[in-house]
């Protein structure tokens, strides 16, 4: 391996999947199930597989020798990677097949979560993983061949698996994290990864470091409170000048599209933009009305959100903020999650060697614009 001097960053390109309106509201819908079940009661072991239909960013690993290629969610709120290696009816997914990797490893403890509708099941086994110029040895995965619990939505969605970005407290079957195996194997400058989300344009996730061309100023670090997601101390909400939350505790999360609060939280915002709740999820407000900012206070610092940046997309007359009501019970919750309306506004470095959350104003984030359908 290379020693953390020798190493560079890598740059791994994310390609953003365009939703229409009515998967808009869909993937606000599954955002909050899949935060409500991984969180509820306080449970001992979170769920991390969940309905991604409509997660829209996704890149490109490889797994075994030779390198077969698998598209996935790199997502900060689950610990695990996992592929499937048997491909769904009707489905267009890449499978990895051990029998065709040299360098494969048979484990075969059972991996196995319910969510939602059924169970996603297969096994645990090791083989070699490439995340662009990064390649692990030997590394324990999940592959997975019963996935009937991520509905008819994984079958017709662009990616494959799930690369989990969280830390090591929330990983099923207690193996290695993928961010812990590429500390420890000496290949990063830095025990960091960053992402950047762009507007109308490619993301990237940098592993290693930061990429300059995508912030501007500096960075503003928060500790993280809890490892297990990448949680921070909350020290306010506000709507304009307005005081709207009591709650102390955030996540940021890249596979969750938007920003969730306490019902009760959200609801009183809602009021005061006159937005209307559809379906008792997504709320709509008259795309002509002038909305006031929304301000998180992280770390003692201000965070803005305006109102091209709350505004998920627009249907006629009619705009979906992205915004939803999300109980988490104690002692868990209650939490707001900060999804990618904030990590597009926001450049965000996850930092595991110092335990912290960075932040930075993304370059190009005041070009925020909304895609009328």
């Amino acid at each position: 391996f290379a020693t953390a001097a020798q190493a560079t960053v890598v740059k791994m390109p994310l390609t953003k999947r365009d939703l229409t309106y009515e998967q808009t509201v869909a993937a606000i819908h599954q955002g909050a199930e899949r935060w409500e079940a991984r969180l509820d009661g306080g449970k001992d072991d979170p769920i991390v597989i969940d309905d991604y239909q409509n997660a829209q960013y996704y890149g490109e690993i490889s797994v075994g020798t030779p390198g077969q290629k698998e598209m996935v969610i790199f997502d900060t709120g689950s610990a695990n990677l996992w592929v499937p290696n048997t491909k769904p009816f009707l489905s267009q997914k890449n499978i990895y097949d051990h029998s065709k990797s040299s360098t494969y490893k048979k484990n075969g403890t059972t991996f196995a979560i319910q969510y939602g509708s059924g169970p996603v099941s297969g096994v645990f086994s090791a083989d070699s993983v490439t995340i662009g110029d990064l390649k692990l040895q030997d590394y324990t995965f999940a592959e997975v061949d019963k996935t009937s619990g991520l509905g008819l939505g994984y079958r017709l969605g662009k990616f494959d698996g799930i690369l989990g970005l969280g830390w090591d407290s929330i990983s099923v079957g207690h193996v290695p994290t993928p961010m812990n195996a590429l500390v420890q194997s000496g290949q990063l400058p830095e025990p960091v990864f960053a992402f950047y989300l762009g507007n109308k344009q490619p993301g990237e996730l940098v592993f290693g470091g930061v990429d300059p061309k995508h912030y501007t100023g500096s960075f503003s670090f928060v500790p993280l409170s809890s490892e297990s997601y990448w949680e921070i101390n909350l020290d306010g909400v506000k709507l304009g000048s307005d005081s709207v939350s009591s709650t102390k505790s955030a996540i940021v999360d890249s596979g969750t599209s938007l920003l969730a609060g306490p019902k009760s939280e959200i609801s009183k915002i809602a009021t005061k933009l006159g937005a209307k709740s559809v379906l008792g999820r997504e709320y709509v407000v008259d795309c002509s009305a002038k909305l006031p900012d929304l301000t998180f206070t992280l770390g003692g610092k201000d965070y803005t959100l305006k109102q091209a940046d709350l505004i998920l997309q627009a249907s006629g007359s009619q705009c979906i903020l992205g915004l939803t009501g999300l109980d988490v019970p104690p002692p868990r919750g209650p939490l707001w999650i900060l999804g990618d309306v904030f990590m597009r506004k926001y450049y965000v470095q996850f930092d595991w060697g110092k335990k912290r959350l960075g932040f930075a104003t993304a370059a190009q984030a005041q070009e925020s614009s909304v895609v009328v359908i």
